[in-house]
């Protein structure tokens, strides 16, 4: 989060229901605004079921020696705390208004990432059922780099009104400065024709003193 967000983009153990002491471990802002004119909080919160994965990756080691059933059941079990994870942010921590309508579960190795998007229909279960998006470490980058993304479109958009506004201030001005330019060049126009006119009349006075014979220079004195 400090690598790829601002910190006014995103913050720590926030509260997000009035009166309770369930903390989230993270909440991202999103620019736009709720009814309450408050940012809408995208909450995040890691989960790690450290004994069920420990005692699933343990089958794994020795699936030849084991019974079918007791697999079975491990893995059920592992399933099952994923869910519980996934039931408690849900219950604790979506609150729309306030927050989004989902939430993200974060899972902080990569093995356990691959594990829950190996079970078949487990990650659309969550996504579907208690509104909450699985991500791992590679992932979560991934995701919030798209956020920042959106977060840079939705101020690009937030500013568009008041570049608008700008461009339609300097186009008015432009306009005025169109008439002065326009009345300066009129006025200039008429210079010329006036220059223009005084020169045509030079030249016929030219013409006509070439006419005239230099009078002697005795009669000058």
């Amino acid at each position: 989060l400090e690598q790829i967000l601002s910190p006014e983009q995103y913050e720590q153990n926030a509260v997000i229901k009035e009166g309770s002491q369930e903390r989230v471990e993270y909440v991202i802002k999103f620019p736009g605004r709720n009814n309450d004119d408050r940012s809408l909080l995208l909450p995040i919160d890691s989960k790690f079921p450290n004994e069920d994965y420990q005692r699933l990756l343990e089958v794994y080691d020795n699936i030849a020696n084991l019974n079918p059933k007791d697999v079975e059941a491990v893995s059920r079990q592992f399933e099952n705390s994923v869910k519980k994870n996934a039931r408690d942010i849900r219950d604790k921590y979506i609150n729309p208004p306030v927050t989004t309508d989902f939430a993200i579960m974060f899972v902080p190795t990569e093995g356990l990432y691959a594990e829950i998007l190996r079970r078949t229909g487990l990650f659309e279960v969550l996504q579907r059922e208690y509104k909450i998006t699985v991500v791992g470490p590679t992932n979560l980058v991934a995701f919030l780099s798209s956020l920042q993304m959106g977060f840079r479109t939705l101020a690009i958009e937030k500013r568009s009104s008041e570049v608008w506004e700008i461009l339609g201030a300097v186009k008015t001005e432009f306009g005025n400065f169109g008439s002065v330019l326009e009345k300066t060049k009129k006025k200039l126009q008429e210079a010329t024709n006036v220059i223009d006119k005084a020169g045509i009349r030079s030249r016929a006075i030219e013409r006509k003193l070439r006419t005239v014979q230099e009078l002697p220079r005795e009669k000058t004195v």
